[in-house]
């Protein structure tokens, strides 16, 4: 059987997107006649929604917000047909340890927040509010790309840093910062991250979308059913500038705290909060249809087609 090529774009380069390179690694796009190779938006040289958009991709990974923000912009629709991180993978390092953090130690400091992304900041605004905490009365900058940001923090500027995996763990190993709080366990569950793709492709080819949603509702229940250790073993091909241990951390933070989906139906519940975030924010201003942003077809039909126990997952 010869393999339909397809290449994926991930927005950064992050093992929070381990459903992506497990699901390669493992063989589960493969099996579903998909010759699925990865690429960052930064590598291949255009964002997510402009190769969709352009036609030089047919399936990225992304954030909803994305599909929102161009939807409130120019009225145009990329939907979403499989979820994939059900949490934010975003962390808040501090200098000093701080076992009794509230947020209310957050008035008057400054946070280097994470610049490549509205949705952690987005978040952090509703985690502030949320706990009686004005936003306007934190410092939260966005200006510095994560080279800048760490740089910054590194040489004493700012009181806490926003950051991703596998940063986080780097610098706890590394004694240059202390865990503050999870940014997922904060926010809760929200559909953070995304399978994406255009309508056209969706009417064009619906068997390919419905085999690579069933290439990662395997994967999903793969990595529901084995430890740091296995994931990482499957993924450190994929990230091997990562150490192997700082690579296990990062893999233990993200399941430990539920990060990703384990099946690949995007819910109206977290649509309807994700989009009450960004309204809240300002970062939309119009309602937009779940119907319009969202196609759950093809993943409810994969999980119909492929639900077996948890624990008779290959």
């Amino acid at each position: 059987m010869s393999l339909r090529p397809m290449t994926v774009l991930m927005p950064f380069y992050t093992p929070f997107y381990a459903p992506l390179a497990a699901g390669v690694a493992l063989g589960h796009f493969r099996e579903e006649g998909l010759d699925v190779r990865w690429q960052t938006a930064a590598a291949f040289g255009k964002s997510t929604v402009q190769a969709l958009l352009d036609g030089s991709i047919e399936i990225t990974l992304g954030g909803l917000m994305r599909s929102f923000d161009l939807a409130d912009r120019e009225g145009r629709l990329l939907p979403h047909f499989a979820e994939v991180c059900s949490r934010s993978g975003f962390f808040l390092l501090g200098r000093a340890p701080m076992p009794g953090f509230r947020w209310s130690d957050l008035v008057g400091k400054t946070v280097i927040s994470f610049a490549e992304a509205p949705t952690p900041w987005q978040c952090m605004l509703t985690v502030l509010r949320r706990n009686g905490v004005d936003p306007a009365a934190v410092r939260i900058e966005r200006d510095r790309p994560v080279p800048e940001a760490l740089a910054a923090f590194r040489a004493g500027h700012g009181d806490f840093l926003e950051q991703t995996q596998p940063i986080v763990e780097q610098m706890l190993a590394g004694g240059e910062a202390h865990l503050v709080a999870s940014m997922g366990e904060a926010t809760g569950p929200v559909p953070f991250t995304s399978y994406m793709t255009t309508p056209d492709f969706l009417r064009r080819e619906p068997d390919t979308v419905l085999r690579f949603t069933r290439a990662l509702y395997r994967t999903q229940r793969w990595l529901a059913g084995h430890d740091a250790t296995a994931i990482a073993e499957a993924i450190a091909p994929d990230f091997p500038d990562i150490e192997r241990g700082i690579l296990e951390g990062a893999v233990d933070r993200f399941s430990s705290q539920g990060t990703w989906a384990r099946d690949p139906i995007l819910r109206q519940p977290g649509f309807d909060y994700l989009q009450e975030i960004l309204r809240m924010g300002g970062f939309i201003r119009k309602n937009h249809r779940y119907e319009d942003l969202v196609d759950t077809s093809i993943a409810e039909r994969a999980v119909r087609e492929l639900f077996r126990p948890w624990a008779s997952s290959p």
